[in-house]
């Protein structure tokens, strides 16, 4: 059995869990997520905790029970908590604003970059150097930073364009003639 499965997901107050057939809903204070469940994996419910289980004793339903397991996990906190992921901007001149449902992103092209943003996801802006990217869907959080990140990532030398908050660029020494 896969070592992540074998802990159960406890769950909070105030958030409720319906299981039907291979569906799972997840509702909290911030919203509702669900998910399908393979045909590998069962999920119990006792209570206040779930409980993962895989159907046969092959390798791919043991690493499936593991997989679903953490699913579900970021399903119960994402809507009870949220996630958040920070980017930061480094770059004279590389800025960023918030207006409504539109992100604009000035990072040292002829033009401005004006970001959509996705149905379920809230962008904030600090300062004009910081983005806090939130929602309840964890892969959707990560998803949108990332494509934020990809419109100009760190460059080695100076260091400069948009970064996660807590990553660390390692630094090349410019060229000697």
């Amino acid at each position: 059995m896969s070592r992540i499965a074998k802990y159960p997901v406890t769950i909070p107050s105030g958030v409720n869990v319906n299981i039907d057939e291979r569906d799972i809903t997840v509702k909290g204070s911030m919203g509702e997520l669900s998910h399908k469940i393979h045909a590998l994996v069962s999920v119990t419910q006792e209570e206040d905790s779930l409980s993962f289980k895989a159907n046969n004793n092959s390798k791919s339903a043991k690493a499936l029970s593991g997989t679903t397991r953490a699913l579900i996990q970021n399903l119960v906190k994402g809507v009870s908590e949220g996630f958040e992921k920070k980017l930061n901007i480094t770059g004279v001149g590389y800025r960023a604003q918030a207006q409504g449902k539109v992100l604009n992103l000035t990072l040292g092209f002829s033009h401005p970059v004006n970001y959509e943003i996705p149905e379920g996801i809230t962008i904030e802006t600090p300062t004009q150097t910081e983005i806090v990217v939130k929602g309840i869907d964890k892969q959707k959080v990560g998803q949108v930073a990332a494509e934020i990140r990809a419109w100009r990532p760190p460059e080695p030398y100076k260091g400069k364009g948009v970064r996660y908050s807590d990553e660390r660029i390692l630094r090349k020494e410019a060229k000697k003639s």
